[in-house]
């Protein structure tokens, strides 16, 4: 057994981590809560994280899997999603692979093999592939280091995407007794999140739960007049930009294609009415932009990773708000700005309610419930984040986000409306709240209707008190009474009720303010608010060419664009004019290994561009070489800073582990920590402690300068396994020294 120091020394932490994010993934610094969950994880402490669509959840279970030895497998209901994850994941010189219902025999035997091997750090599943007996076996034989659990959502009976084959989990998680279990959504209420970590066996996990507010999405509700037309309107803005349309049947998403196609958009249509391989077939020509625009029913967008697309635009009401927050989240997944637009109607709304009704009991209850909130969202006053994000638990306290249309427009004065008020809530009380909104109107309208006359409500006193006003401006006074609860909606009958509140403005005691006029359309007013990476003003000529080369190299590798690289790249590769392979690997997005396979066809590129338009390179100077990034102040106590003196006082690696009584491969551990907290060391004796000949150290230096130094697997399996990874340490080591002196 290892003795402590030894245990001590192979610890994954957080320092590693930041390493793995630099140099990898190329990233200067992680988002918000990714820090705290990785070394969570990294720490074998079982996680809940409750992070926003586009908040960088990949990431939590992606970095670890990168540090531990042994194998991280995630669970994902998405099988479109899982090819993108693993080729994205491929391109960064990562050994991921996936099994689903999608590969061929021979595809799936060939994974399987790679599982038996060991030559995978990260394997994606779908729970019912998890579920299958010979996989739990095959998996069981192996070094399982942590069970990454997405859309944990979907466990949940109280979740708006409950799946039953999720509650089986729970078995999973006991059979791998040392792994570490991460359970990750982007949508969840407090209640849902509870329920989580019921069914999952985290009572004692630490939760993490990130802010939900998607600060780059331009929130627009709008009154539906003429729904091509203001369609048409909106996508002339987004000339040639990625986006999503829902609908709310197969009917409306086949017509509105055909109609943006004769308008000259280029779109395709997503419903459950196609067959598969046109579903697929649309969904890859929109992830790989040979399609501008897909039209959709709810049965698109759970499977899509496309970090660029710029609007969301809701022809038909959703749901409820968690479908409509999932949805509008698929947009600006790169933290550029992006548009969603809801295009709201009543009648929609009443869509939405018949099929309530046709519900029964609790299922009936808490689907109206979710109708009832969404319409809050919609007909409120205020700042559109206030009850959105509201509605999962946070609560939003900015005066002015400069983000929806009453940050950015000009909202409606309130009014006093207490008499009228006052006039609808007598009628309900003289009726003894058995009747539903429209009987009240036409009691206070003086309308002869048979249902009024039957029940000799035209004798009543407020018979006819409220001619002043039209259906319109009551129906708003009717929306007043909803949002401010003031009255309720009984959900058997549908008849409305008065509540404490309402006995209070009927005894004169207290005053109700509201907007009385119907809305009419604001105008629009854009935010000015920018990410640091919009706020650069780049060349857009030699971004539109770095798109181009980069659309036609994914086009000849079968792969999306934005695997080879995002727009937030580009756009500072547009701005900074990096020369050489040092400064492209500071650019947001560029890693180690994705410098070397495409970052000569991009120099290219920028070089042929600048040198015509006499253009010279920019330093980021806010941005410093990632290897300074990543320095990590040791104490002198600490026994790497130990180790690294005894090493400057020219002791060997034999020697030192002799006299502190651990492993030589620990000393290199050691080493290797005093040179990435920003400490330098001879490299002269570092090879003195490996076992390999000058030959094999010549190939292995060149793995490491074809693949890079971080990752040793890669490594491992291009030497086909001959070298050990204690061997690949002492070369790595060596690397390092001689990359940072």
């Amino acid at each position: 057994m290892q003795n402590s120091e030894t245990f001590l020394a192979n610890m994954p932490d957080i320092q590693q981590a930041e390493h793995v994010l630099h140099e990898v993934f190329g990233f200067e610094e992680f988002r918000s809560l990714q820090k705290d969950i990785i070394e969570n994880v990294l720490q074998k402490r079982d996680t809940l994280a409750i992070m926003p669509t586009g908040g960088g959840k990949s990431l939590c279970y992606q970095i670890p899997a990168l540090i531990f030895d042994g194998l991280t497998i995630v669970v994902s209901p998405l099988i479109s999603l899982m090819k993108d994850q693993v080729d994205q994941l491929t391109a960064y010189g990562i050994s991921a692979s996936y099994l689903n219902s999608s590969l061929s025999p021979q595809e799936y035997e060939s994974t399987l093999d790679k599982i038996r091997r060991n030559k995978l750090d990260l394997l994606y599943l779908a729970p019912e592939t998890l579920l299958k007996g010979n996989i739990l076996n095959l998996l069981s034989g192996l070094k399982i280091e942590c069970l990454a659990i997405d859309e944990a959502h979907c466990i949940s009976e109280w979740g708006h995407d409950f799946r039953p084959e999720y509650r089986q989990l729970s078995n999973v998680t006991k059979r791998f007794e040392d792994a570490v279990i991460l359970g990750l959504t982007a949508t969840a209420t407090p209640r849902v999140q509870k329920d989580i970590a019921n069914s999952l066996g985290l009572a004692d996990a630490n939760t993490f739960v990130a802010s939900f507010n998607r600060k780059n999405l331009y929130l627009d509700v709008v009154t539906k007049t003429n729904a091509l037309q203001q369609t048409l309107n909106f996508l002339r803005r987004h000339e040639g930009e990625s986006g999503i349309i829902y609908c709310f049947s197969r009917k409306q998403v086949d017509q509105l294609t055909q109609d943006l196609n004769a308008n000259g958009f280029n779109t395709l249509p997503y419903h459950a009415g196609l067959g598969e391989d046109e579903r697929t077939q649309n969904q890859n020509a929109f992830i790989r932009d040979e399609a501008d625009i897909i039209v959709a029913t709810i049965a698109f967008g759970m499977g899509i990773d496309k970090p660029d697309v710029r609007f969301v635009v809701h022809h038909d009401i959703p749901q409820n708000i968690e479908s409509y927050y999932q949805q509008i989240g698929r947009a600006g997944r790169d933290g550029l700005q992006s548009d969603c637009l809801f295009l709201f109607s009543y009648g929609d709304a009443n869509k939405i309610r018949y099929f309530i009704n046709k519900k029964t009991g609790e299922e009936q209850r808490i689907a109206e419930k979710h109708l009832q909130k969404l319409m809050q969202y919609v007909e409120a006053l205020q700042c559109r984040r206030i009850k959105l994000l509201g509605y999962f638990g946070e609560h939003f306290n900015e005066q002015n986000c400069g983000m929806c249309d009453f940050c950015t427009g000009n909202t409606p004065e309130k009014e006093k409306i207490t008499v009228p008020v006052q006039k609808f809530l007598s009628t309900m009380a003289r009726t003894e709240q058995r009747f539903g909104y429209n009987h009240i109107l036409n009691i206070l309208l003086g309308s002869r209707r048979k249902e009024v006359l039957k029940f000799n409500h035209d004798k009543l006193s407020t018979y006819g008190i409220g001619k002043e006003f039209s259906r319109p401006e009551w129906k708003q006074v009717y929306r007043e009474l909803m949002k401010q609860d003031i009255i309720v909606r009984e959900i058997e009958h549908k008849s409305l009720k008065l509540t404490p509140k309402a006995m209070e403005i009927l005894k004169g005691h207290q005053e109700v303010y509201g907007i009385i006029e119907e809305p009419v359309q604001k105008a629009r007013v854009k935010s000015s608010a920018k990410s640091d990476i919009e706020s650069l003003d780049f060349n857009r000529n030699l971004f539109a060419l770095l798109k181009e080369k980069r659309m036609d190299m994914a086009r000849n590798q079968s792969i999306p664009p934005f695997i080879i690289f995002g727009d937030t790249t580009l756009i500072e590769m547009s701005y900074y004019y990096p020369q050489s392979n040092e400064s492209l690997l500071n650019i947001h997005g560029v890693g180690r290994a994705k410098a070397k396979k495409y970052g000569d066809d991009f120099l290219r590129v920028i070089k042929d561009f600048c040198k015509e338009k006499d253009l010279d390179e920019r330093s980021k100077s806010d941005t410093h070489q990632r290897t300074k990034k990543i320095k990590k102040t040791l104490s002198r106590d600490s026994r790497p800073y130990q180790v690294g003196q005894m090493f400057r006082e020219g002791k060997t690696v034999s020697v030192i582990a002799s006299e502190i009584d651990v492993k030589e491969g620990t000393v290199v551990n050691y080493l290797s920590k005093f040179v990435k907290a920003g400490h330098s060391i001879p490299s002269d004796n570092i090879l003195e402690a490996s076992q390999l000949g000058d030959p094999e150290i010549k190939k292995v230096q060149k793995a490491f300068d074809d693949h890079g130094y971080e990752l040793l697997r890669p490594i491992y399996d291009t030497l086909n396994e001959e070298v050990s990874y204690d061997q690949l340490r002492v070369v790595q080591l060596y690397t390092m020294v001689q990359d940072h002196t």
